[in-house]
């Protein structure tokens, strides 16, 4: 039997992250279409069938589509599930209420439900109107706690339709003070070292600086346990290549994020490289300020 045709239905909550799931399966090689009638998903498959190339398919509709039904849209699918000629999965993207309110105050949008009412009724409304898909969904992928940025490292690395040739390597530094990185896959915390932060010369610096390099290579424990962390990355990286995965995040985390984890980052992805490793870093709170009152609340 021939390869058979993925594809993909992508919905959920206004404002969740369904046109950026969208864009980056794009990217991935996805053939995309967003705001598809549902109604028109049959013909659209046999259309697609009918053609040469089985290039995976992501179809993103949500309640401001034409003819939204979702007793209708689960009955569509349903039929279509059960042909073994068709890979089709359905995601749901999901946001907690209060977040996706803060997200339309914050851009001033109005919510597609809303109707001349408050941005949270729009939310409730259509949470009400696309429950049937939530409980039904293959897939639901919850943005909650999630940044523009990671929701694209995870589509990434669940979605790619090309075999990674080597492994791909993020190192990331972060600030425990403005929550975890919820898709690392290693955490390392170091905040046993002394913080720069309480040293005046120091506090408007960042880990990228020198005279902050100079401070944490001088204090008591970095060395010796920067080699050990080393060391089991470097034995630990290739184990998981092995056993097929494509995608490794290392994270470092500090208090605020501008010091300790931030040199120890780009210390790691320069030792990473000299091992052989191509990692990409990036660093979350670099951009905080330093004198927040966050910052100031632990050691």
């Amino acid at each position: 039997m021939s390869e058979r045709q993925k594809i993909m239905l992508v919905t959920g909550m206004s404002g969740a992250g369904k046109t950026t799931t969208l864009r980056v399966l794009e990217d991935l090689g996805w053939e995309a279409v967003d705001n598809f009638p549902i109604r028109l998903l049959k013909p659209l498959v046999r259309e697609v069938l009918a053609g040469e190339h089985r290039t995976p398919l992501a179809i993103g509709f949500d309640t401001r589509t034409r003819g939204f039904e979702p007793a209708a849209i689960v009955s569509i699918v349903k039929g279509l599930s059960e042909r073994e000629d068709l890979e089709l999965t359905t995601q749901f993207i999901d946001c907690h209420n209060t977040e996706l309110e803060r997200r339309y105050n914050e851009t001033r949008r109005r919510h597609p439900l809303a109707d001349g009412r408050t941005a949270m009724d729009g939310i409730r409304a259509e949470r009400e109107l696309l429950d049937p898909l939530r409980r039904w969904a293959d897939m639901l992928i919850d943005t909650s706690l999630l940044s523009a940025n990671e929701l694209r490292q995870f589509v990434r690395q669940n979605f790619e339709t090309q075999e990674a040739a080597e492994l791909a390597v993020t190192v990331s530094s972060f600030g425990f003070a403005r929550g975890m990185p919820p898709l690392a896959d290693l955490v390392f915390d170091m905040r046993f070292l002394e913080n720069p932060h309480w040293e005046e010369d120091l506090r408007e610096k960042t880990g990228l600086d020198e005279p902050v390099a100079t401070f944490l290579q001088q204090t008591d424990g970095f060395e010796e346990n920067f080699a050990r962390i080393r060391d089991l990355l470097l034995d630990l990286l290739p184990r998981y290549q092995a056993q097929g995965k494509s995608y490794v995040h290392i994270a470092f985390g500090c208090t605020g994020g501008r010091h300790r984890s931030v040199y120890t980052a780009e210390r790691m992805a320069r030792a990473l490289r000299e091992s052989g490793f191509l990692p990409a870093i990036t660093h979350r709170n670099l951009a905080s300020r330093a004198a927040d009152a966050v910052e100031m609340q632990t050691a």
